[in-house]
């Protein structure tokens, strides 16, 4: 492909966020030009904006949540989608033992190279993902952080019957298709008085919704926390039965305050869930595409991502919001 120059979507420093020209990528041996369709837009990006998680080297083009067209070379017009995770090593102990989102020298999308919030990236061909054809553009691009991430957590919180799913937005409202899917009970959790929100969570299956002040009707077998709110960690705790677990689903969250022993006593266990793995990927991918799993998304243009990162703050919709490429500023 010829020299060019395109749009774009860089944080540039803390709190800043600008809409910029900037040229083409060229991909290095082993990577893969893409033709970016769509992106969603994910709370990760918002801890990236507001200096929560730190940026290596400023600016970066954020957003993990790519899918895309090969843009030349021989799989040109292949469509795929790039995760958070960009590169592992294959080398160290980690990766060995098939944990390679713990490696210590891998690098994420959007955050230590270029994301999706472009009308071109780079990607690492062996870390693309195929995407099942069933879906569209916009609809399947949650998937790839929101869905991966509470998949991830799902399967390492076990195979409880009663699921509780703390912060009900793009990983949960996938989630609880697949807990529903599965034979299983789902129980979500909102902000307190987000009637709207649970009423949502309830129309996809969760069989309670309330609160996040509330204890749930059931003692839960496990619980996941997706909100970045450390005080909802004794909550999940208080709510889970003796023996059961607690997984904390994201990259940052807020102070967990102290709380007495005899909240995690009785062999409760907490732990937390980082990054993803290649093969958490094709699994999700492949239970999505035979559920199947219908994702809710609210669509904005590029040059409105500051405009769809304030609205996910700010809780303005349901489900996830997806950058589409297709969508100018009118």
């Amino acid at each position: 492909m010829a020299a060019g120059r395109m749009r774009a979507v860089q944080i540039a420093a803390p709190g800043r966020i600008d809409e910029v020209r900037v040229a083409i990528p060229r991909p290095a041996p082993g990577q893969v030009l893409l033709r970016v369709h769509a992106c969603g837009v994910c709370r990760t990006d918002l801890h990236l904006l507001d200096g929560e998680v730190d940026i290596p080297a400023p600016p970066v083009i954020p957003g993990h949540q790519i899918v895309a067209t090969i843009a030349d070379g021989e799989e040109a017009g292949l469509r795929v989608g790039v995760p958070w995770l960009a590169w592992a090593c294959g080398e160290c102990g980690y990766c060995r033992r098939g944990q390679e989102n713990l490696c210590p020298r891998a690098r994420f999308t959007g955050r230590d190279v270029d994301g999706g919030f472009a009308e071109y990236a780079v990607a690492e061909r062996a870390f693309c993902l195929e995407l099942p054809a069933s879906y569209g553009d916009l609809e399947v691009a949650p998937l790839l952080c929101g869905g991966l991430i509470g998949y991830r957590a799902l399967r390492i919180a076990g195979d409880g019957e009663c699921v509780g799913l703390y912060g009900f937005g793009a990983s949960a409202h996938i989630l609880a298709q697949v807990i529903r899917a599965q034979g299983r009970r789902v129980f979500a959790f909102t902000r307190d008085g987000d009637e709207g929100t649970q009423e949502f969570a309830r129309g996809l299956g969760a069989e309670w919704a309330g609160g996040s002040s509330q204890a749930p009707p059931v003692e839960l077998d496990c619980a996941l926390v997706f909100a970045a709110a450390g005080e909802l960690v004794p909550a999940a705790l208080r709510a889970v039965r003796r023996g059961g677990s607690v997984v904390c689903a994201g990259i940052h969250m807020s102070e967990i305050p102290a709380f007495p022993y005899e909240v995690i006593w009785g062999e409760r266990v907490l732990r937390s869930v980082a990054n993803l793995t290649r093969r958490d990927g094709r699994e999700l991918l492949e239970l999505a595409a035979a559920t199947p799993i219908r994702t809710a998304v609210s669509v904005y243009g590029l040059a409105d991502a500051a405009t769809a990162l304030n609205d996910l703050r700010a809780g303005r919709f349901d489900g996830a919001a997806v950058i589409d490429l297709a969508v100018e500023r009118t």
